[in-house]
């Protein structure tokens, strides 16, 4: 009952349509948490590549202490990425964007498929093809908005590109 009663208000009082990630309309999406969750993903595979290296399969406590933090920063961060471009993809992203853009599908769905993989693996191409999907996602996120992007190494320990607007 009450969506009618709003309808024919919004007939008569042409309310503007507004859309926003939280769902109150301040309407602030960015790539940016994604980037930053692809790029821990990438340093913690590194972290643990480099401690089994160092250590082998060790069995002490100093070794299981780091391998659980670094797997579950990796979990973490690969899932946030994942939120993130579903956030944007769900609240922001609309039919005109995917037909001007119409990789964006094919793309999101890619990154969804990198940050699983990311998750079930220390395969370190798997997290840079993981960064390189949100890299793209986030050149056309910014494209969308009519704002310049450049790539740079990210100031991090992980010195791989990241793609920043120029504001």
């Amino acid at each position: 009952m009450f969506h009618k009663v709003f309808q024919q208000i919004d007939q008569h009082a042409h309310i503007d349509v507004v859309d926003a990630h939280c769902d109150i309309p301040c309407g602030i999406y960015d790539p940016h948490h994604a980037l930053i969750g692809a790029l821990t993903v990438v340093r913690m595979v590194d972290l643990i590549n480099a401690k089994v290296k160092e250590h082998g399969s060790g069995s002490t406590a100093e070794f299981i202490n780091s391998m659980a933090r670094y797997i579950a920063t990796k979990e973490e961060h690969a899932e946030l990425t994942k939120h993130e471009i579903r956030v944007i993809w769900g609240d922001f992203i609309k039919a005109p964007h995917v037909e001007a853009y119409p990789q964006l599908p094919g793309l999101v769905h890619k990154i969804m498929q990198l940050g699983s993989k990311a998750r079930q693996t220390v395969d370190r191409e798997t997290a840079l093809d993981l960064l390189e999907a949100v890299n793209e996602f986030a050149e056309i996120f910014w494209q969308i908005k009519e704002i310049e992007t450049k790539r740079v190494k990210a100031p991090y320990s992980v010195t791989e590109e990241m793609v920043i607007p120029v504001l």
